[in-house]
């Protein structure tokens, strides 16, 4: 079942024009990818300091079809997708007011932190990617 995470847009998420600034919408996605991970029983200080295994974006996408300003209470979908022994995707969808206003993908690899090369997903998370996935019955 996809992950939902719930924010309110801030003043410094704007720019000028009073608009959520495309490069923050990446980092309200990543936001929801830290909740979820946590919700799923994953240490946050463990898993983002001085870890052995690392799952950089490697790929990001953002799609925008709506303005979110302000205020707005924002409803983020996180649907992550295994693509490979080595890959994950994550899908979001930002919600306001039940309509969609923007997309987002961000594309991880699994890497040995040391040296810096592509390894196997860790069983813990494989276990994220599948509490969090889409239920076939769900896909559109």
């Amino acid at each position: 079942m996809p992950f939902t995470y719930e924010r309110t847009v801030r003043f410094q998420d704007t720019d000028a024009a009073g608009v959520v600034y495309f490069t923050n919408v990446l980092a309200i996605c990543h936001e929801a990818y830290e909740e979820s991970l946590a919700a799923s029983g994953i240490n946050i200080k463990d898993f983002f300091t001085n870890p052995s295994v690392a799952f950089p974006i490697v790929h990001a996408n953002v799609d925008f079809f709506r303005p979110m300003f302000c205020g707005d209470k924002l409803v983020i979908r996180l649907i992550p997708q295994k693509l490979g022994v080595d890959k994950f995707e994550i899908n979001y969808e930002i919600l306001v007011a039940d309509l969609v206003v923007t997309k987002a993908i961000t594309r991880h690899v699994c890497i040995d932190a040391n040296t810096r090369s592509k390894r196997e997903l860790t069983s813990k998370m494989m276990e994220w990617v599948e509490i969090n996935r889409r239920d076939p019955e769900e896909k559109e």
